[in-house]
């Protein structure tokens, strides 16, 4: 599948369109992955939803074929970007697709762009801070003041990527130039931005998700008017878009009823 390279916001993001089966008129779904991934993650429940939507899928600037975005974006840099490339596309009832980071995009998209998007399907949702036991906190405020004393008394070079690998995330690892755009995400609380969301929502988590867990989705779903909560059985943060693929394909057949 051969993306089409679209520039917007200052950067440039590749598209991948599905044609597919659909009738005319129907909703097209806009599919966003999660961090790390591009839109092949995303792509097999895209290609199941063939016959009744068309579909886009993204790599978001900084992943898959899409160049790092020019600053350390937020995810409301994330999201006027993909307002930005909405607006300048034909009329469209248009369903947003989010998984885990793509589902912080997605809210603060309908926050701030209420006219370019009429419901968002959130698989995993991440954006709200982990609510942790007086032991659990303790120990999190505790690991990272350890690190930040050590980082002053490291000087820069092997010792302090030492220091990283052994405190930091393997998302934080990973994430080379993208690495401010993870702290600006990972820090971030949308609560406010939940609560200002008036399209149609679903929410979508596993019950073995350890990195997304459904106490978020349980909190996002009070935030949200109107919210519909989802809790598939035996499924985590990644397995949901795996071998939950079939549930969450229905799932998000019955949320398109409402907008046939």
């Amino acid at each position: 599948m051969n993306p089409k390279i679209v520039r917007v916001a200052g950067t440039e993001i590749a598209l991948f369109r599905i044609d597919g089966d659909s009738p005319p008129g129907a909703t097209e779904l806009v599919w966003a992955h999660g961090w790390g991934h591009s839109h092949r993650e995303m792509l097999p429940l895209a290609e199941a939803m063939r016959r009744s939507a068309r579909s886009v899928l993204l790599d978001m600037p900084g992943f898959g074929a899409s160049p790092v975005p020019p600053g350390a974006w937020s995810t409301a840099d994330y999201a006027d970007m993909a307002a930005e490339w909405l607006a300048g596309l034909p009329p469209a009832r248009r369903v947003w697709i989010g998984h885990s980071f793509g589902c912080r995009v997605g809210l603060q998209l309908a926050a701030r762009h209420p006219q370019l998007i009429d419901g968002l399907f959130l698989l995993a949702a991440a954006g709200l801070r982990r609510q942790r036991s007086g032991l659990e906190y303790l120990r999190f405020k505790m690991r990272g003041v350890a690190f930040r004393v050590a980082r002053s008394l490291t000087p820069e070079g092997p010792a302090r990527d030492r220091l990283r690998r052994r405190f930091g995330s393997a998302d934080y690892l990973q994430a080379g130039p993208m690495r401010p755009v993870l702290v600006k995400a990972v820090t971030e609380d949308l609560t406010g931005v939940a609560a200002a969301v008036r399209c149609p929502v679903t929410l979508i988590y596993g019950d073995r998700d350890t990195e997304t867990p459904p106490e978020l989705g349980r909190r996002f779903n009070a935030l949200i008017p109107g919210s519909r909560l989802v809790l598939l059985r035996g499924f985590d943060h990644w397995t949901v878009l795996t071998d939950g693929r079939h549930q969450v394909t229905q799932r998000l057949t019955e949320f398109l009823e409402q907008f046939a």
